[in-house]
C-alpha cells in the first residue's frame, strides 16, 4: 500500500499531468467565455440580421422539416418531427470559429515572446562567451609573459575579479546606507523628531 501512494504520488507530481490538469481547467473556463460570446453577443446579432432579412425567428426557424408530425389542433409539434436544425450546426461553426481564431492568437503570441526571449537570451550568452574569451585571451598572454601556468594565472584572475565584486558590493551598500542616512537627516521621522526632543529634555534637566 506504501509502495501504491508513493507510485501516485509521483504520477500526479509530474509536470505533463499538471500542466494537463491547468490545461484543462482553464479550457473549461475558457469554453465559458466562447459559450456566452457566442450565446449573448454574436448570436442575437446574428439573429437581429436575419429577422431584418425576412426570417422572423432567426437561426431558430433556420429548419428543413423531413417529416412532420401534428397535435390533435393541427399544429406542427417540432418535437416530435423529423428535421434538420441548420441553425444549430450554423451556431457550432460560429463557436468553432471563435475557439480556433482565439487559440490561434493566442499560440502566435506565445510564439512571438517564445522567439524574443531565445533571441534575447542567445544574445546575452554570445556576449558573456565573447567576455570570457577576451579575459582569457588576456589572462594567457599574461601568463606566458610571466613564464607561468595558465590555469594558475586563471585562478589568480578569478579570485581577484570575486575580490572586486565584493568590494563593489560593500561601497555600493556604504554609498545606500549614506543616501538613507542624508534622508533621515533631511526627512526626519516622527520617532527621530521625539528623540531628539528626549535628548534636549535630558540636556535641560542636567544643567538645571
Amino acid at each position: 500500500m506504501k509502495k501504491f501512494f508513493k507510485e501516485f504520488k509521483e504520477f500526479i507530481s509530474r509536470g505533463n499531468i499538471v500542466d494537463l490538469s491547468i490545461a484543462v481547467i482553464i479550457g473549461a473556463a475558457f469554453s465559458a467565455i466562447v459559450t456566452a460570446l457566442t450565446n449573448k453577443i454574436i448570436m442575437p446579432l446574428v439573429n437581429w440580421v436575419l429577422a431584418v432579412c425576412g426570417g422572423k425567428d432567426g437561426l431558430a426557424s433556420a429548419y428543413t422539416i423531413l417529416s412532420p408530425a401534428y397535435d390533435e389542433v393541427g399544429n406542427l409539434v417540432l418535437a416530435d418531427s423529423i428535421y434538420i436544425d441548420w441553425g444549430a450546426f450554423i451556431a457550432a461553426i460560429i463557436n468553432f470559429l471563435i475557439i480556433a481564431m482565439t487559440v490561434f492568437l493566442i499560440v502566435k503570441a506565445i510564439n512571438n515572446a517564445s522567439k524574443k526571449i531565445k533571441s534575447f537570451s542567445k544574445s546575452v550568452s554570445n556576449e558573456m562567451k565573447s567576455d570570457v574569451l577576451k579575459e582569457k585571451i588576456a589572462v594567457r598572454a599574461q601568463a606566458k609573459a610571466e613564464g607561468r601556468k595558465f590555469k594558475e594565472v586563471w585562478k589568480e584572475h578569478l579570485e581577484e575579479q570575486k575580490i572586486a565584486k565584493q568590494e563593489k558590493e560593500r561601497l555600493e551598500e556604504e554609498a545606500k546606507l549614506k543616501e538613507e542616512e542624508e534622508n533621515r537627516k533631511n526627512n526626519p521621522t516622527v520617532e527621530d523628531l521625539l528623540k531628539d526632543i528626549k535628548v534636549l529634555l535630558e540636556k535641560n534637566t542636567k544643567q538645571k
